[in-house]
């Protein structure tokens, strides 16, 4: 049997993670509608960084999804390889 508070726990901390994984990919969505035609060196540095949080985000979702009992597989086929 298992503790339902804490799936509770696991479930709300995944929903946390998602809406932050979710804010930072906005984030970079919103950096690239205002992105000058000629980037500049602080351009490039932004654009690193919201990529940079944007993917620790999403591996921050991809560990409470775990916690939270939803392990998947690969999501890459060897079809064709």
């Amino acid at each position: 049997m298992t503790d339902s508070s804490s799936a509770d726990d696991d479930r709300a901390r995944l929903r946390r993670a998602a809406a932050a994984h979710t804010a930072a990919a906005q984030d970079v969505e919103a950096f690239l509608r205002r992105l000058p035609d000629v980037p500049g060196p602080a351009d490039i540095t932004e654009y690193a960084n919201l990529l940079t949080r944007e993917e620790q985000m999403r591996a921050d979702r991809e560990t409470a999804a775990d916690a939270a009992g939803i392990t998947i597989g690969s999501l890459e086929s060897d079809q064709g390889t």
